[in-house]
């Protein structure tokens, strides 16, 4: 059974626990009250003194929540909220009175009046103390609701407002990578009609894997070379034998969670930087690693310098600032992004993440690499 205290419910024995030791801790000072003077009773006397008096109160406690709950004292003061309470607690008060002595009376010489009166001189204050005690206590649990709820709203909407801006820089890669690809199908067209047919149905297979199954912000190492995989068939198709492609991946890595296109933007950062502005050949290589426990991902061409400035300068494009705004949101601090010169030509893109496998079932083929 449960005991409803306001918005609050509590199991019966907790609750006439919680009273029993009331009980208990009035019974022995009242006892050690009558040593002082030299006059004391039996202890059961004691306890049945105490029981009268608070299990009373025990269960007129409920009333007193309720009423707290329908007319609450709240600022600016009301005198109607102030007034209903202080009548409430006279009545609660004079009720508690009146159940003790009609309790007492039954084992007790005397009649209900003269109960009632010692009841009166001896519990009224107290009566008057316990039913404003009940309603501070019903207050503070309110207020504590209160709190817990708006935090848990607040915390909801911030969880809400992270997931926005991860959408939103999620999806600005979308329509980039699209107008870049459809830009280089337009190219080969009048140079290669057969190379042009086969990078639209590359394309296509990509778009589908974007719109079926990656709308987490968050996917296998695994899936995302899959992704990847995709893409870069369609740049190998658009420069041919300039472009060759190697991919690095400790088998430890392979299920460790990473965000859902992450390497995309930075290989077409590395291709639009190194090959696409200069002539020769050059080798993207995508590598993964396990550092302590940081999940190590290093991203690196060999046909590209870096000019001086932070990796996200200008010039850079918007696979990396993206790239460093949604590893903020995700991780904080923990993860980092950075660019480096490579010996003897290149540059490579580290990214540093927090190391956590994600249990999934996920059947998509081996990455091959050319």
């Amino acid at each position: 059974m449960m005991v409803r205290l306001g918005n609050t419910r509590i199991g019966l024995v907790r609750y006439l626990g919680l009273w029993s030791a009331v009980v208990v801790v009035f019974a022995v000072q009242e006892f050690m009250r009558d040593t002082l003077t030299g006059h004391t009773w039996s202890a059961f006397d004691y306890l049945r003194w105490s029981m009268i008096q608070w299990y009373t109160w025990a269960a007129l406690a409920p009333t007193v929540f309720r009423l707290a709950v329908r007319f609450p004292i709240q600022t600016p003061l009301r005198l109607g909220g102030l007034g209903a309470q202080l009548v409430a607690s006279v009545n609660m008060t004079f009720l508690a009175l009146v159940i003790g002595a009609a309790v007492s009376t039954v084992f007790e010489p005397s009649g209900f009046v003269e109960q009632l009166r010692f009841f009166v001189n001896q519990h009224a204050a107290t009566g008057l103390f316990t039913y404003w005690a009940l309603f501070a206590i019903q207050r503070a649990m309110q207020f504590h609701e209160e709190k817990t709820r708006r935090e848990l709203e607040a915390s909801r909407l911030a969880s809400e407002l992270a997931q926005s801006r991860l959408q939103v820089l999620k999806t600005q890669l979308q329509p980039h990578f699209l107008f870049n690809t459809l830009h280089a199908v337009a190219t080969l067209l009048h140079e290669d009609t057969l190379s042009a047919e086969d990078m639209l149905l590359r394309l296509s297979d990509l778009l589908r894997a974007f719109l079926e199954d990656y709308d987490g912000q968050e996917i296998s190492l695994r899936r995302e070379l899959v992704l990847l995989d995709l893409y870069l068939g369609i740049q190998r198709t658009r420069f041919k034998d300039r472009l060759t492609t190697q991919i690095y991946v400790a088998p430890d890595t392979l299920d460790c969670a990473v965000p859902s296109l992450i390497l995309q933007p930075i290989v077409e950062n590395a291709i639009s930087h190194g090959i696409s502005q200069r002539v020769g050949v050059d080798c993207i290589e995508v590598e993964s690693r396990r550092e302590g426990d940081s999940l190590c991902i290093d991203v690196r061409n060999r046909n590209s310098t870096l000019e001086d400035g932070p990796a996200s300068a200008p010039g850079h494009g918007i696979g990396l600032s993206n790239t460093e705004l949604r590893l903020r949101e995700l991780y904080g601090d923990v993860a980092q992004v950075r660019l480096e010169m490579i010996w003897p030509q290149g540059v490579v893109c580290r990214l540093r993440l927090p190391f956590r496998e994600m249990c999934e079932a996920d059947d998509a083929p081996e990455v091959a690499s050319a």
